[in-house]
């Protein structure tokens, strides 16, 4: 079984659990370093700055998960492999804090991940329970295990347990909305794993970079392509691992500075290259949804490794949003703040906009057949324009748990409003 994302509504295939954060600057990369600093030096990275491109990166990632999640469309996965992205900008922000000793790293970003999960579990645990769901006597995860595993929900090493089927398909949500809340699920357990995993990769990297990043790719290559089948949720687990595993070590070479030290050409050749590997494998495996690399494991390595590679190199590393992008930088500063929250309940939202456009066939107007007829063909445009008020509010109520996660003063909407405010005032001062 390989790692995909489904569509919410749809059912996915049987055993599979699922449906996804930090960037810095890159510190420059010269062998020998003078050790007196000159003028001529770059400048140290200001406190404050953030690297507003690789924002942007996960701002877009976030917004394409959420409209693939909705409406489904395999192509989204080859115009922008957003996990692949996402594990790269992750990976990136734990090379940089990885200076300070590992294990207060690690325990820092365990940290911050938990308290937003337990939200989350609490939430969906609490809605199956009501809809009856007894998971020592469940089909699939019943007994003793089942019980044990629901730990899961509270530290994300392996697949929770959860219904296949819960309710009636008549009722509120489609019976298979357990399914679909906790799809999101694996991201937590891959990143955990990786945050784990990351003193070890980081060792070897700085000592054999180019057969650390490669490495993930020769290992998808040998599951992707059959050679060796591991089933169950330990196979899922291992083949995201292998399949996401190069993204994270390029989020290595970036903030090292290994990628910078590629001329572009090459970098852009060899990935051009890959990523035609990548869709050529690909047409060859096409699945149930055709094109949605997220079933085929090694298509998604190659096109996500070969994409990732040219988005890092042209990296221009703003320290502010430039031109028309400005505009978006209120909504991009509150994305990355809330990254979590919004790919851990996007799932979960889009599904409860389903009985909210239900009421809409009880209002008055409703009773022609055109009325009805232009509600059923407009449906996934009111899904997709509900789904965001929907988002904002559950930022509102659960977002700033991520605040206490991280150590910080709770705040309810974080666009950095505020922060560009005092800026401003202070520019005036002399």
């Amino acid at each position: 079984m390989t790692t995909h994302e489904y569509t919410a509504g749809a059912t996915p295939p049987l055993g599979s659990a699922r449906v996804h954060p930090e960037p810095a600057p890159s510190p420059t990369s010269a062998p020998t370093p003078s050790p007196t600093p000159t003028a001529q030096s770059a400048p140290a990275p200001k406190k404050p700055g953030r690297d507003r491109y690789l924002d942007l990166l996960r701002s877009i990632a976030l917004v394409r998960v959420v409209v693939y999640h909705l409406f489904g469309w395999a192509w989204l996965t080859v115009l922008f492999p957003s996990m692949g992205v996402m594990f790269a900008l992750a990976g990136s922000l734990m090379a940089r804090s990885i200076g300070r000793p590992a294990l207060g790293v690690i325990r820092g970003r365990i940290r911050r991940l938990l308290p937003p999960l337990w939200a989350f579990s609490a939430v969906a645990l609490a809605l199956m329970f009501a809809g009856g769901w007894n998971v020592l006597k469940d089909p699939d995860n019943g007994g003793t295990w089942g019980l044990v595993k629901l730990i899961d929900y509270v530290i994300p090493i392996g697949a929770p347990p959860f219904p296949w089927h819960i309710g009636s398909k008549s009722g509120l949500l489609e019976d298979t909305w357990a399914v679909q809340a906790t799809g999101p699920l694996w991201y937590l357990r891959a990143y955990l794993w990786f945050v784990i995993a990351s003193p070890l990769l980081l060792w070897a990297f700085r000592r054999v970079p180019w057969a650390t990043l490669l490495a993930p790719l020769a290992l998808t290559a040998v599951l992707g392509t059959g050679l060796v089948t591991i089933p169950g949720e330990t196979g899922n687990a291992i083949s995201d691992f292998t399949v996401y595993g190069g993204c994270w070590v390029l989020g290595f070479a970036h903030h090292e500075g290994v990628l910078q030290q590629v001329p572009r050409y090459l970098a852009v050749s060899c990935s051009a290259l890959l990523m035609a590997f990548g869709l050529w494998w690909a047409s060859g495996h096409l699945g149930p949804d055709g094109w949605d690399l997220n079933d085929i494991p090694l298509a998604q390595a190659a096109w996500s490794f070969g994409f990732v590679v040219i988005l890092l190199q042209y990296s221009p590393s703003w320290q502010e949003l430039p031109g028309r992008l400005a505009r978006w930088d209120k909504l991009i500063t509150l994305s990355n703040n809330r990254a979590v929250t919004i790919y851990l309940w996007h799932n979960m939202l889009i599904m409860a906009t389903v009985p909210i456009i239900d009421q809409a066939y009880s209002l008055p107007f409703m009773h022609s057949d055109s009325a009805v007829a232009a509600l059923d063909s407009s449906y996934m445009v009111w899904m997709f324009l509900l789904v965001w008020p929907l988002i904002g509010l559950t930022i509102l109520a659960f977002g700033w748990i991520e605040d206490i996660a991280a150590q910080r003063s709770p705040r309810l909407w974080p666009d950095g409003a505020k922060r560009k405010k005092g800026a401003s005032r202070g520019s005036h001062r002399v």
